[in-house]
């Protein structure tokens, strides 16, 4: 059995020495052991407890004190103000400003070939013969008709005169005198039909060569020498080649309903015809230039656009009909417009933002209408003015409502980049620039 040792005291106070000691007694407790474990565990705690708690107060005792992080220092500048020219981004194809289906005129062997497969050729120039030996001995039979019409003529004519002069007995009855005139008159209709016999003949010889009815590009010929062609001055006539003038040449296109409507705002003022510039697919400046000519007479009622159609001049035939092309179209004059760097524009949900300073050095987001780039820079269609601080660099560190430190700086621009499509593809009640060039 264990026994669980305790110091007792006497009940009385004992004599104590003479070094004050109090004097007691070890004793055994008969209890068991686990009544001093229990107590023991139970004191452990309490002191856990207040350790903890005195840890505590020691490290979260006292309110901290909230240190103010540094001032951020971002560069400010006036927006860039410069005056451009905004364009309208369209696609389309060049074509032909004519063509021509090159048809004989008369049936026959072709017996010479004078061009070559895609040659230029000039109004005039012989391009097929065709035998033309028929034609000539139908001529010949023509104009020997015409002989012989012109000799009956001659002598009606001096029947006539004969009998009508005569007077008196040797008078002749009015009868045969109307019947000679007469004899005349059929015999100068038969000359006359004589006549034009011998110049349609004359005109089938002529037709027999086939000239290039315009200048222009010729295609390669369908019919080689020795084939057979039919002319019968119609559709079914035999195809020999085509030719398309390339100069000038159109690039046709399709607009919206508001460019259409632009298009005659500026006829009933008079203004001239809006320019044009093109560039082909390996080039990366719109090097040709034209102007608008034609709209269509209707609107497509399936897709709401119109047919449009400009000229340019291709002196050198280097642009070729069925090219495909990136035009841009002027929307008439030039505007001032605001310019700030294109990183300094922002996404804020659906719209634009750009930060910007007040006079008390704090940042204000203001929303913005954006346009197309220009030498680098964005064109602000609206939300800013010139008076404005735009923020340009550290952007991470500028935000609405958070005061800066600034510093001065600088927008420029670069001639030397292209301007870029507008990333504005809001559909709206007047056309509105894709791309902006400065005025020069």
């Amino acid at each position: 059995m264990n026994f669980s040792p305790t110091f007792e005291t006497p009940a009385e106070p004992a004599s104590a020495g003479t070094d004050g000691a109090v004097e007691g007694r070890l004793v055994y407790d008969p209890q068991p052991a686990r009544r001093f474990s229990g107590r023991t565990l139970a004191i452990g705690a309490v002191v856990l407890l207040a350790a903890a708690g005195i840890g505590w107060k020691a490290f979260h005792g006292g309110p901290a004190e909230a240190v103010a992080p540094p001032m951020a220092t971002v560069q400010a500048a006036h927006p860039l103000v410069r005056e451009v020219t905004q364009w309208d981004d369209y696609v389309g194809r060049f074509a032909p400003s004519k063509t021509v289906e090159v048809r004989p005129r008369v049936s026959g062997a072709i017996t010479a070939i004078h061009f070559a497969d895609g040659d230029y050729v000039r109004q005039g120039q012989v391009l097929f013969t065709i035998d033309a030996r028929p034609y000539r001995a139908a001529l010949a039979e023509a104009e020997a008709e015409a002989a012989q019409a012109r000799s009956g003529l001659a002598l009606a004519k001096s029947d006539y005169d004969r009998v009508a002069g005569l007077t008196g007995d040797e008078a002749m009855a009015a009868s045969e005198v109307d019947q000679l005139r007469s004899r005349v008159r059929s015999a100068s209709a038969a000359l006359a039909a004589a006549q034009a016999r011998v110049s349609q003949r004359r005109l089938d010889v002529e037709f027999a060569t086939v000239r290039a009815p315009i200048s222009g590009r010729i295609s390669d010929r369908r019919a080689d020498v020795g084939n057979l062609v039919s002319g019968d001055n119609n559709a079914n006539a035999t195809l020999l080649t085509t030719i398309n003038a390339l100069d000038p040449i159109y690039f046709t296109f399709d607009a919206s309903e508001a460019l259409f409507l632009k298009t005659q705002r500026d006829r009933e003022s008079h203004r001239d015809p809006a320019q044009v510039q093109v560039r082909l697919q390996d080039e990366a400046q719109y090097r040709w230039q034209g102007k608008l000519d034609f709209t269509d007479n209707g609107i497509d009622p399936h897709s709401g656009t119109i047919r449009v159609r400009a000229v340019l001049a291709n002196p050198e035939g280097f642009l070729t009909p069925g090219m495909f092309g990136n035009m841009r179209l002027s929307e008439g004059g030039s505007v001032k417009a605001l310019l700030v760097p294109d990183d300094a524009v922002h996404p804020d949900q659906a719209r634009k933002v750009v930060l910007t300073v007040g006079k008390d050095d704090t940042v204000v987001a203001k929303p913005v209408e954006t346009g197309p780039l220009v030498g680098g820079l964005r064109v602000i269609r609206s939300g800013l003015s010139p008076q404005d601080r735009v923020v340009i660099s550290n952007y991470q560190a500028a935000m609405a409502g958070a005061k800066v430190k600034t510093a001065r700086g600088a927008i420029t621009l670069d001639p030397k980049l292209g301007a870029t499509p507008s990333p504005t593809a809001e559909a709206a009640s007047e056309p509105e620039a894709a791309q902006a060039t400065l005025t020069r």
